[in-house]
């Protein structure tokens, strides 16, 4: 049986390209027999996992991925983990506001330090604009500053940041564009961070849900959220924000603009080891996903696509965090490095095969008069 196991995996393989052993970059070198069966049995759950127990390594990580992807692999061998997710994000509200805080306690409360390293000069945590930039700091202000102009912020409007990460837009758009506003996240660290880096400004941050804002604001942000939200709360999110929009004729009752990775295909769960090692109660909304819980509530203005990008960012995170490991406290031991790498490797993966896409749409309750020009 281990000899048919290894004979199933190995021709998988072949017909992605891969030869473990091999002098491709992309070709693995096995430490552990187990390493077959276990992929075998578990998919994609049991790549990642072995990988983190050092049973394999590649030269290229990412680009071994790559080929995994192209080859429909992970379709092929969902692996059961796969299917219980399913099941279980059809039974149960993986998304509520009891879950939700898992995510901030699992993945951002980690240490900012991590963040700090990996992310650059901007402490922002989603995909960079790349198309005028040269690296990474100046994408993160490209994509900044690409929002306000989106929105047309004008000093003294109001704004609301759902999801406010460590306070990095909130205090660009307070300092380039004069407004005042409130952000919200379920983080502790980032909470406690954005405090401090927003000092000074008329910037409010808060500990808490964005189910439970219930105030008027001249516009709304929300940037690499709403990948948290889950597909059965997406209809009352959008309703929120359209409730949080106030009454403005002149741009058909204020603007809204969400930044989101966005998947090919309608799911209601992520990758079986994304959601127990990096995002827990997470899932990529599809574009039908999303215009079925805008209809009735906001006009689609924009709809901006630029995924590619977020290769790049990755890259640029990978490197920043690959050069700052040895500087970074113990508690990010060995093992931990093996699963944070994977994570970025799969992620680069993803976008870089078009599996994921990174959308910004700009939606308005009514309808601007005269229709909308998005910037770019």
């Amino acid at each position: 049986m281990p000899a048919l196991i290894r004979q199933r995996v190995l021709a998988l393989l072949a017909a992605a390209g891969v030869h473990p052993g091999g002098p491709a970059t992309f070709d693995p070198l096995i430490h552990d027999e187990r390493f077959y069966a276990r992929v075998l049995a578990q998919g994609s759950l049991g790549l990642g996992e072995s990988y983190m127990d050092g049973w394999w390594d590649v030269a290229s990580l990412d680009g071994l991925i790559v080929r995994l992807l192209r080859a429909q692999l992970d379709h092929r061998v969902p692996g059961l983990v796969a299917r219980f997710d399913d099941l279980r994000a059809r039974l149960l509200n993986l998304q509520s506001a009891r879950r939700a805080a898992v995510v901030g306690k699992q993945h951002y409360d980690i240490g900012n330090p991590l963040f700090q390293a990996m992310l650059g000069k901007r402490m922002v945590y989603s995909c960079g604009y790349w198309r005028d930039a040269a690296d990474l700091d100046a994408a993160q202000e490209a994509k900044l500053d690409l929002v306000c102009r989106k929105l047309g912020l004008q000093p003294g409007m109001r704004v609301l940041d759902i999801g406010c990460g460590w306070g990095e837009a909130l205090k660009f758009a307070a300092q380039r564009y004069g407004v005042s506003g409130v952000g919200v996240t379920i983080s502790q660290e980032q909470a406690e961070f954005a405090r401090d880096l927003c000092a000074g400004l008329p910037i409010e941050i808060r500990l808490q849900d964005y189910r439970d804002i219930d105030e008027r604001f001249d516009r709304v942000f929300s940037i690499g959220m709403f990948e948290h939200v889950g597909v059965r709360n997406y209809h009352r999110y959008f309703e929120l924000a359209r409730r949080c929009l106030t009454d403005d004729s002149t741009t058909g009752g204020g603007l809204f603009l969400l930044h989101t990775i966005g998947s090919n295909e309608s799911l209601r769960y992520t990758d079986p080891w994304i959601g127990r090692y990096i995002f827990p109660n997470s899932m990529l909304p599809s574009a039908v996903q999303i215009t079925q819980a805008v209809e009735g509530q906001f006009v689609v203005e924009d709809w901006h696509a630029f995924g590619p990008d977020y290769d790049r960012t990755l890259q640029s995170w990978r490197d920043n965090i690959e050069a700052t490991w040895d500087t970074l406290p113990e508690s990010y031991d060995a093992r931990f490095r093996r699963m944070w790498r994977f994570y970025l490797a799969s992620a680069m993966a993803t976008f870089r095969t078009r599996r994921a896409q990174l959308w910004q749409l700009v939606l308005s309750p009514r309808g601007i008069p005269g229709g909308y020009i998005g910037p770019r």
